[in-house]
């Protein structure tokens, strides 16, 4: 969890002073004005507490700690200010949701104690947050494998697209990663709406009528009115509702957004959806990126580039490390992420589960019980990524 502390002032000899008397005490960075404030939040963050002068030229103390709030809405914010004003102070609380208000000149041991007292504020804030997305992350991970287990193929895309996100995020500004994971879990709650002989096409591959096509394009419209209902999900909801949207303005929904106007995580759903589509397994080739290439218009170009650089080759991190094989397993040693390569059926020859499903806990559960009332030919061949030696 992040110590630092961001000291934003137009004076510098006034910056030095903070860093002669507390140096040794806190962790912090300066910046001379609000516009270097705000470099340093995006190259350096994230800070547990964010100082500011009130009077800066350009942008005021009250402007740069309200983008502060949109920016970093966990980092806590005060205000140090030799104008202390009424009007100022109640400007300061109300616009840029301050956490303490001190004047100039200020004393060594009371902005060190209003430090530590933010620092403190910050703690909570993120023990709140992260309680309450791992909380969160833990439902929707439920709901998704409950899901699966009705139509496992929806879902099946999940789990790689997750991965390539994984890839991705560290090269990725302007997006929250726990945000783009949510709205991948989510991507595809949309289809259950849809008519069931509409799925068993999807299931199968076969070829859909204008208006069947139309309907599915228009899925994520339902996923995102089940979203948005839940609280902390809006922008994933907006995520969701985006994924068919084209960089260039085409698809799913017809409002007129194109290009950056997309939310950002739209545009990365966009690409890993179709991406999915296309991709046999979670290693991608340059045969596939090339044929997203040949519709680049549909695409945010960057991002493209992006994905060309993280997703494929041998130089990834992963793929120095792992590699799929095709084993046998017995049931008891089936492992989540596991790729079915023949079906699973009973001694009867009735299918149980067919080839091709990604393995989730809860399918491994039902077989499991499902072997306590009829023998499953075992082994079972799969294909898992293991570790190279």
């Amino acid at each position: 969890m992040s110590a630092k502390v961001l000291f934003v002032d137009d004076d510098p000899n006034v910056l030095n002073a903070f860093k002669r008397r507390l140096r040794k005490q806190v962790e912090m960075v300066t910046a001379t004005g609000g516009a270097e404030g705000l470099a340093a939040l995006a190259e350096q963050g994230p800070f547990s507490v964010v100082i500011s002068d009130q009077q800066m030229p350009e942008m005021d103390g009250v402007a740069f700690l309200k983008k502060v709030a949109t920016r970093s809405p966990d980092s806590v914010r005060m205000m140090l200010t030799g104008n202390a004003d009424q009007e100022t102070a109640a400007q300061a609380i109300n616009d840029g949701n301050i956490f303490r208000f001190l004047t100039k000149p200020c004393q060594p041991q009371d902005l060190l104690a209003a430090i530590t007292d933010a620092k403190e504020q910050y703690r909570l804030r993120r023990a709140e947050r992260d309680l309450l997305e791992q909380t969160l992350a833990g439902s929707i991970k439920l709901l998704i494998d409950i899901l699966s287990l009705q139509n496992a193929r929806t879902f099946d895309a999940t789990a790689r697209m997750r991965a390539w996100a994984r890839r991705l995020i560290p090269k990725l500004r302007g997006i929250d990663p726990w945000q783009l994971d949510m709205a991948i879990m989510l991507a595809g709650l949309g289809r259950i709406v849809l008519p069931t002989d509409v799925l068993a096409k999807l299931e199968g591959k076969a070829e859909l009528s204008p208006r069947e096509a139309e309907l599915v394009s228009q899925s994520p419209g339902a996923a995102r009115d089940l979203v948005r209902n839940i609280p902390r999900l809006e922008a994933v909801a907006d995520a969701i509702y985006y994924q068919n949207r084209g960089f260039d303005g085409s698809g799913f929904p017809d409002d007129g957004k194109a290009g950056e106007e997309i939310p950002v995580a739209g545009r990365v759903l966009k690409l890993l959806t179709d991406l999915s589509g296309i991709c046999a397994g979670e290693q991608v080739s340059h045969d596939d990126l090339a044929a997203l290439k040949a519709k680049a218009g549909l695409y945010d170009p960057a991002l493209l580039d992006l994905a060309a650089r993280a997703l494929t080759g041998a130089g990834t991190a992963r793929a120095d490390l792992t590699e799929e094989r095709d084993v046998d397993v017995t049931l008891a040693r089936l492992a989540m992420g596991d790729h079915l390569l023949e079906d699973v059926t009973g001694d009867d020859g009735e299918m149980i589960l067919a080839a091709g499903h990604a393995l989730t806990e809860p399918m491994i559960h039902k077989l499991r019980q499902l072997r306590k009332l009829k023998n499953i030919q075992e082994p079972i061949r799969v294909r898992r990524r293991v570790k190279v030696d």
